[in-house]
């Protein structure tokens, strides 16, 4: 915003004299600048009521829909550019500078940005390098027109700056230093500190601009010549004056026409609201006590309303100038204690017009420096007394090395240097007419009540223009993080929701697979048990092996002395070639379900994502079917093995079993088998009736057993003997029982020495078929040798490739799960981000509105 001060030609050089027509002519000037002023001023806080909306509606975006960030800019290490920022209007074209924008919560954040400083009648900027580039093209040769903001200051903040220190005094001044330490919602909060100060400071602005009366308040260095400048304005010795440091209290100056009146001096109580109306809350005195009571409590803050009358006429005077309400601050030195600094420091939000009082002698002190860099936050525009001066040898180097100082602490102090920096000595103004203090009189009346617009409402539009520039500055680097955001969340989403799609519309079909693969090996695992059972169950039946493998043979025939011995280990060969085939089958079985669990891996590698943890569990084999509980807790132990394994059930290990080893007389002589085959119906009968000559011999052996057998009992076998007894004692019996008996003599020799070898094996075959097949069908309901084991080896198959299977939809959940957070979370992303997008752009827009405001104000 620029100010434009009046003509040169038309600045009070001295008090005017008092014509009657020339008053009225000055009173109705002076009510056309009222007017005037007046004007300027509702619009001014219109301005301000606008920009603290701005600033409410910041703070409850950033705590309720953004997280607003602290945004950093650096200098680059590289040559510097200065490209141009090209837009579609007319605009004149812009320097801009060439920036490294990142954020202290987040190091991994770093952009090249291009800043463009805010002119007149346009904000402060930030764009991408990378689309300024795009867009760049050759600078104007137009002359740049006054910045609003100073080119040392366009990258920086001004009212949002977090200033903070660490460690010790000095060790740190630089935001990063503390905000580098600190999470992303404590920057937040730190930065909605600083907006809601802020917002209290428009407050105090608003109640400042509504404020009829105006403030001036007078600071400086110790020994600076505050007091004895306020006794020159004054013209009165009213101030305590000494080579030493006398002033430790705020003595604010009125005119005694605001207490009746009547000069006297009222001592604020602290904490208690003062009211002339009410004396409970000052105490009064005599304006003769003033150096006393200063002196007497030099270490209590104090607050003193002094109230003088001014016998000068309106047009000399600065208390009693008929126009306007004044007030004179006198405050204590910034460099006396840390205290009475930081109580100046807080004064200086209600005063109006600063009149800096600087030492010829030292000029500016580093909290001169400091106290000057916060009042041209708000004030663009300070009032500096130079003091001393005429106690200074090589004044021009006084002028100069003081012009510099100002140049670099107030800019607009220094443009307009002729009326606001005054180089004088007050302490001569008494003791002779001094035109330079005259002329100071007459510049610090023109500025407090001619040209009041900009002494009373320039410092509020000067705050609101470093204020809207450090929101276009903040919702820039913000607006470019959204921005980032909102396209990282749309490549998110480019990437996640195609593979989620894809694995929903997939996940019935790896379903449909898993069960395919589960009940396929679990039927192929069961159907070839059946087949190797049933092959040596057959086998075992014709007294054969049930397997052939090596190191298992059936036993040598030792002799008709060794035949129980033989047919003993016949049956344990036959039963421990059945153990083999079940192994066998076992073995089978874990070939197809090793074959079922790498398909199960091969549908995780077609089914599952790119970057999801492929199972890292490993298939033992030898796991299934085993029963040795410590083996199978060792191999659990291992890195993610399937574990399956079952239990002894018929079948397993039969050549240990004693009951299964038992040998009795019908391994031998297995007379029911003989039965069957020569006295049933041969149709139903599998195996070959054809009869031979042992045969025969053996069907009378067997008969001849069965009649002496178990099965006819004592009693039979004694009536036996004694028929037989009587038979032989019949002639014709005694002649047919030699041939008889010859005949079964040598069909018994023949049977033994020739039948048995083979037969038994047949025999105890057969036996060991039945019992198994009696003892399952005892055990299962429907369910034979076979049958039992394939559905045992079935299970076990299903078993561990439902477990395979189990892992794999669990991975594909967990993976379609994660897919769905990540698309989720891109779509709030995505939604949060097009909003921050849109709203930044909005409060560019609505800055930008009250910009305009502020600036029509000054060009008025």
């Amino acid at each position: 915003m620029a100010q434009s001060y009046f003509p040169s030609s038309s600045r009070v050089a001295s008090p005017l004299p008092v014509q009657m027509p020339q008053s009225e002519d000055i009173h109705s000037k002076m009510e056309d600048v009222q007017e005037k002023y007046l004007e300027q001023k509702e619009r001014l806080l219109g301005a301000i009521d606008s920009a603290k909306t701005i600033l409410s509606d910041l703070r409850i975006f950033n705590r309720d829909s953004w997280v607003v960030r602290y945004p950093q800019l650096r200098d680059q290490s590289a040559e510097e550019s200065t490209p141009v920022e090209v837009s579609t209007s007319k605009a004149p074209k812009r320097k801009s500078i060439r920036r490294s924008l990142s954020f202290a919560d987040d190091p991994t954040f770093q952009t090249d940005v291009v800043l463009t400083p805010a002119r007149k009648g346009m904000a402060r900027s930030m764009t991408l390098a990378s689309i300024a580039d795009e867009t760049a093209e050759e600078q104007s040769n137009e002359e740049d027109e006054d910045r609003l903001v100073a080119p040392s200051d366009a990258a920086d903040f001004h009212v949002f700056r977090l200033d903070l220190k660490l460690g010790s005094h000095g060790s740190s001044s630089s935001p990063a230093a503390l905000v580098s330490q600190l999470e992303k919602a404590s920057i937040a909060n730190l930065l909605d500190d600083r907006i809601g100060a802020s917002m209290n400071h428009i407050n105090k602005l608003r109640q400042r601009v509504e404020d009829k009366s105006s403030k001036v308040l007078v600071t400086g260095d110790l020994n600076a010549g505050k007091s004895t400048f306020v006794n020159a304005l004054l013209k009165r010795e009213v101030m305590p004056v000494d080579q030493q440091p006398c002033t430790t209290a705020f003595c604010e100056v009125h005119d005694a026409a605001d207490n009746d009146g009547k000069e006297e001096l009222h001592i604020l109580k602290e904490g208690i609201p003062y009211s002339r109306e009410d004396e409970s809350t000052y105490t009064r005195a005599d304006l003769s006590e003033l150096e006393s009571i200063v002196s007497e409590n030099e270490n209590v803050q104090q607050m003193l309303k002094v109230y003088l009358r001014d016998a000068r006429s309106p047009t000399e005077s600065l208390l009693s100038n008929g126009i306007v309400d004044i007030s004179l601050i006198d405050a204590p030195g910034l460099n006396r204690d840390s205290m009475k600094t930081t109580a100046v420091f807080a004064r200086q939000e209600e005063i109006d017009v600063v009149v800096f009082v600087v030492s010829a002698e030292n000029h500016f002190t580093l909290s001169a420096k400091e106290f000057l860099w916060n009042a041209s936050n708000e004030k663009a525009y300070l009032f500096i007394v130079v003091n001393k001066y005429e106690q200074i040898r090589d004044k021009a180097k006084c002028r100069r090395l003081v012009l510099e100082q100002i140049k670099q602490l107030s800019p607009r102090t220094f443009e307009d240097a002729e009326d606001l920096v005054h180089f004088v000595d007050s302490a001569s103004a008494f003791q002779k007419d001094s035109q330079s203090f005259e002329n100071l009189e007459s510049s610090l009346r023109s500025f407090v009540l001619v040209k009041r617009a900009k002494s009373k409402l320039t410092p509020a539009s000067t705050y609101l223009t470093h204020l809207l520039s450090d929101v276009d500055l903040l919702v820039g680097a913000n607006a470019i993080v959204a921005e980032t955001e909102l396209e990282r969340a749309l490549e998110d989403l480019n990437r996640s929701r195609p593979v989620l799609e894809k694995m929903k519309n997939g996940r019935e079909a790896l379903d449909e697979s898993l069960e395919h693969v589960e009940e396929a090996g679990s039927s192929r695992s069961r159907m070839r048990t059946k087949e190797i059972l049933n092959d040596a169950l057959v086998r075992v039946g014709q007294g054969k092996l049930g397997v052939e493998v090596s190191g298992l043979n059936m036993p040598s025939y030792p002799g008709f002395l060794g035949i129980w011995e033989y047919a003993r280990e016949v049956r344990k060969t036959l039963l421990t070639s059945v153990d083999i085939a079940v192994k066998l089958a076992e073995d089978e079985a874990r070939k197809i379900t090793s074959t079922g669990v790498d398909k199960v891996f091969q549908l995780g590698e077609d089914h599952l994502p790119e970057g999801v943890e492929r199972s890292r569990r490993v298939f033992m084999p030898e796991a299934m079917f085993s029963t040795d509980k410590l083996a199978r807790k060792k191999a659990r132990r291992q890195s993610g093995a399937l574990l399956a394994g079952g239990v002894y059930t018929l079948g397993i290990s039969l050549g240990q079993r004693p009951d299964m080893l038992e040998t009795t007389f019908f391994d031998i002589f297995d007379v029911q088998h003989q039965f069957r085959i020569h006295f049933s119906d041969k149709s139903s009968e599998e195996e070959d009736p054809s009869l031979t000559a042992l045969s025969v011999a053996s069907v009378g052996l067997g008969a001849l057993t069965m009649v002496g057998g178990k099965a006819l009992g004592v009693r039979g076998v004694i009536e036996g003997i004694v028929r037989l007894t009587d038979l032989l004692g019949n002639q014709t019996a005694r002649k047919w029982a030699a041939p008889v008996l010859g005949a079964l003599t040598i069909g018994a020799a023949v049977y033994f020495v020739l039948e048995l070898p083979s037969s038994i094996p047949r025999t105890v075959g057969r036996r060991i078929q039945a019992t198994l097949v009696k003892e399952n069908e005892e055990r299962v309901e429907d369910a034979s040798f076979v049958e039992a084991h394939a559905g045992r080896v079935g299970r076990e198959s299903r078993k561990v490739l439902r477990l395979a299977s189990w892992d794999l939809r669990e991975r594909f959940r967990n993976a379609m799960e994660e897919r769905g957070r990540e698309v989720r979370g891109a779509e709030d992303m995505e939604r949060k981000a097009r909003k921050a997008v849109e709203w930044f752009r909005e409060v560019e827009q609505r800055a930008g509105g009250v910009r305009c405001a502020v600036e029509s104000i000054a060009e008025a």
